[in-house]
């Protein structure tokens, strides 16, 4: 029986443990490893800080209950966290959190699907860790948000708009929201960032631009002073930053991350397979290729999965290709949004039918129940 390895349980990890297992016909075992008990649909995070709106439950499913329908000699489930990679001699080292042991696992095939967190563990739009802390977080920002009368969000990207809209939606007649933007635009100059900007100021959210955090510094008041690059200083109740990604790739020798030091991403080839190293793949967040997101994320997890059986069976691998468009959707608020098709503007009644809406929560039971493969 082949061993197949996989390294994270999120978007991608889960969709090519799925695509095995179902086509799984007894000579392949899977093996998942993730630092969570629980899987957790991020993209409604924006929403899940404002109280009362989202359930934990809706967000955060167990894996072990998205793998019961499989054979148990076909998969096991690890609730761990990688330390080393050996890719010459085909072995992971994960720290196995129920016994705080190193477990040397050995492969056929690996896949690399441990994603990236948020540069500031204090906020939730990545897993910040383990189910407990995850949900910790969301407990402590809804908490804050109802006493704060002032509230900052930093970084103008489509999270920070989502959060932002968010606010502004439930409290932009009651509360100080502001987004900072370091650039002189939203989205970083995309076409539907001029549209961003009129949705937000309809929901009373100031937008300062030039205005990227050099420092965060705690006051003994509670509140958060920030040290703007251009020497300006804020004081705010709570502050959401949402810049800046790292790629959970400590475990992975330099060799086979990009050298951009602000962002070690594995390097790849056109099928997914990790660069300089024989049956290791990659797939989401820790690729980030072209850019991280959700729909590049689920092709890239299909491609790979397709690679990994043609490996096994001693077929070659085909090239991953990605989205046949390129899709940009931010809900702004709960009744609106913007969004393009390649560079085509979307009408804001189409983003919040696709997304906004829900925030795409209809599609956590596939993760669950194997849909998604």
């Amino acid at each position: 029986m082949k061993t197949v390895v996989i390294l994270g349980a999120s978007f991608a990890g889960l969709h090519v443990a799925h695509a095995l297992l179902k086509k799984n016909n007894g000579k392949v075992k899977v093996i998942v490893v993730n630092k969570s008990t629980h899987f957790y649909w991020n993209l409604a995070s924006v929403r899940a800080i404002i109280p009362d709106q989202i359930k934990d439950e809706d967000i955060f499913k167990p894996i072990d209950q998205a793998l019961l329908g499989y054979p148990k000699a076909n998969y096991e489930l690890i609730i761990g966290e990688a330390t080393a990679a050996s890719f010459e001699n085909k072995v992971i080292e994960v720290l196995v959190s129920a016994d705080n042991k190193i477990r040397a696992l050995a492969y056929d095939q690996l896949v690399l699907a441990t994603g990236a967190r948020s540069a500031s563990p204090s906020v939730p739009w990545k897993a910040s860790g383990n189910y407990e802390d995850t949900r910790e977080c969301l407990d402590q920002i809804r908490g804050r948000l109802l006493q704060a009368q002032h509230v900052v969000v930093a970084g103008a990207g489509g999270t920070g708009i989502e959060v932002a809209g968010e606010l502004g939606h439930e409290f932009g007649k009651t509360k100080n929201i502001i987004l900072l933007s370091a650039g002189p635009s939203l989205l970083n100059g995309d076409p539907t960032g001029t549209a961003a900007v009129q949705e937000l100021k309809r929901l009373n959210v100031t937008i300062k631009y030039g205005s990227r955090v050099q420092e965060a510094r705690p006051r003994e008041d509670g509140k958060m002073e920030l040290v703007l690059i251009n020497g300006e200083t804020i004081v705010t109740d709570l502050y959401l930053p949402t810049t800046g990604l790292i790629p959970n790739t400590e475990y992975i020798p330099a060799k086979h991350l990009s050298s951009d030091p602000a962002y070690r991403s594995v390097l790849v080839d056109a099928c997914m397979r990790v660069d300089g190293a024989t049956d290791v793949w990659a797939c989401g967040d820790v690729v980030s290729k072209p850019r991280a997101g959700f729909f590049i994320t689920q092709k890239q997890a299909a491609g790979v999965a397709k690679n990994v059986l043609a490996a096994i069976a001693g077929q070659e691998p085909v090239a991953v290709k990605g989205p046949p468009v390129d899709i940009f959707a931010c809900a702004v608020g709960r009744s609106r949004g913007v969004g393009r098709m390649n560079s085509i503007r979307l009408p804001s009644f189409m983003v919040w039918l696709a997304k906004g809406r829900t925030l795409a929560m209809q599609m956590v039971s596939g993760y669950i129940n194997g849909g998604v493969a």
